[in-house]
């Protein structure tokens, strides 16, 4: 196999593992506040959201040493091993106590920053700034395929309940369990690229095992420790530059929407009995038209490579209108009391008869326009910071992390008009930022062809 269909069969793999592992986790995340809702204990005294927030708490600050961790084990086993923290987070619910299920949160939430550090090197390693937008969007398409397969497991399963028993909740988060843990080894499939494009490719080891050899190891000044601090001090600097802050405004709104369409959206969906007895299944039917926008919005702005053609400001706005319609949509259409409402849902409408086929019309753009954001946000970091791309993905989770924390915190407390409010002002001002980070990229890159002639 020559080295650039040995760099795709890479991409592909670790679109696979990510698809496997959050076909578990998103799912998980999509239903855990329902199933906690329904679960007959009265020891426990969980939060769903309280969780998610604790995990994208913990996960953005993790952020701040998780360069130097995958500097020093490589990006794969940094993969493996938060991919096992991920699946002993869903096997908690086989049977939860109140303690796991915070202790899980904050170490999912450190196995979180590892794993998309990791995966934003293993990304830009295996690039080219003419295949970045490329490989971003197969990578991303491949991730999102986990709503659809996940999501239809739980509408089969579902179908018709009203109530979530406790085999209900074991046999769903048994499967969830194995699912996420063969997307763990599906990492050592990986191989280490060629390094044959570029000087600042072959500067980064895919597995860095390879490299742990007695003489880096040795010495004090040249060694993994070394290497660890300077990783921390590279995202500490990229953190801070013109680029980075441009870009931290649309990829903090990113976290924001995350956390609606992951967690917010369904629980308000499930909780709408204007929509009839199966309310529940259609959180699932809802993940599964999240996913499909997902795919194919990572599919036409990626695999087909449209993004270096036209640029990433139109795919950009493009989301950005996607998303305006979709949230003008979901209030008219669900209550805004749907995501504080206790396990027998909401009586109330909102300005039309609810309507299932809106909801779901509501989740496909959700879906559509977060994958026009991440798209390009994933092609214009790894682009910007080729050099330090470990440390640029750990600011960008970093940021991403600390406002989905942020939302899923006040998700416990605001009613959707007010969540809805909060989306649609980060989203405009993200998008303004991002067009003139995007314009700056293009800037330097005229600039550097100049040079070169």
């Amino acid at each position: 196999m020559n080295p650039e269909g040995k760099k795709l069969l890479n991409i592909i793999i670790l679109g696979f593992g990510f698809m496997f592992m959050f076909t578990a986790f998103q799912t998980c995340g999509n239903i855990e506040q329902t199933v906690l809702k329904s679960f007959n204990s009265t020891e426990f005294h969980g939060s769903g959201y309280t969780s998610m927030a604790i995990i994208y708490g913990v996960f953005s600050a993790s952020n701040l040493i998780a360069p130097s961790v995958v500097t020093l084990i490589g990006p794969q086993l940094s993969m493996f091993f938060s991919g096992l923290l991920y699946s002993s987070y869903i096997a908690m619910f086989i049977y939860p106590y109140t303690w796991s299920f915070y202790t899980a949160s904050v170490l999912v939430g450190v196995g979180a920053a590892v794993l998309w550090t990791a995966q934003g090197n293993v990304l830009t390693i295996n690039s080219t700034d003419n295949t970045m937008g490329r490989n971003s969007g197969i990578f991303w398409a491949l991730l999102q395929f986990s709503l659809f397969f996940g999501n239809l497991y739980i509408y089969c399963a579902w179908h018709g309940h009203v109530h979530i028993t406790d085999k209900d909740r074991q046999t769903v988060f048994i499967s969830l369990t194995v699912i996420s843990l063969v997307g763990c080894f599906l990492f050592f499939l990986i191989r280490r690229p060629d390094p044959e494009s570029s000087p600042s490719e072959a500067t980064e080891s895919l597995l860095q095992a390879e490299s742990t050899d007695s003489s880096t190891a040795i010495s004090p000044h040249s060694g993994l420790c070394s290497q660890a601090l300077d990783a921390f001090v590279q995202a500490c600097k990229i953190f801070v530059t013109k680029e980075m802050l441009l870009l931290s405004v649309s990829i903090g709104y990113t976290g924001l929407e995350l956390t609606f369409y992951s967690g917010v959206y369904g629980t308000c969906v499930g909780a709408m009995t204007g929509f009839g007895k199966d309310a529940k299944s259609l959180i699932g039917i809802s993940g599964i038209f999240i996913g499909i926008g997902e795919i194919l919005g990572g599919g036409v702005f990626g695999m087909l490579n449209k993004s270096n053609r036209f640029g990433r400001n139109p795919v950009v706005l493009l989301g950005l209108i996607t998303h305006f319609v979709a949230f003008y949509l979901i209030f008219l259409n669900i209550a805004s009391d749907a995501p504080l409402a206790p396990e027998e849902g909401t009586d109330l409408q909102a300005y039309i008869t609810p309507s299932v086929a809106v909801a779901m019309l509501c989740s496909f753009l959700l879906g559509l326009g977060d994958s026009c954001f991440n798209t390009q946000l994933l092609s214009i970091v790894g682009v910007m910071f080729r050099d330090n791309s470990a440390p640029a993905f750990a600011v960008f989770k970093f940021i991403q992390s600390i406002m989905a924390a942020l939302a899923f915190f006040y998700s416990n407390y605001l009613l959707l008009h007010w969540q809805l409010l909060i989306l649609v002002l980060s989203g405009f001002l993200g998008s303004m930022t991002f067009f003139m980070a995007e314009w700056m990229a293009e800037s330097n890159r005229r600039e550097s062809d100049y040079d070169s002639i």
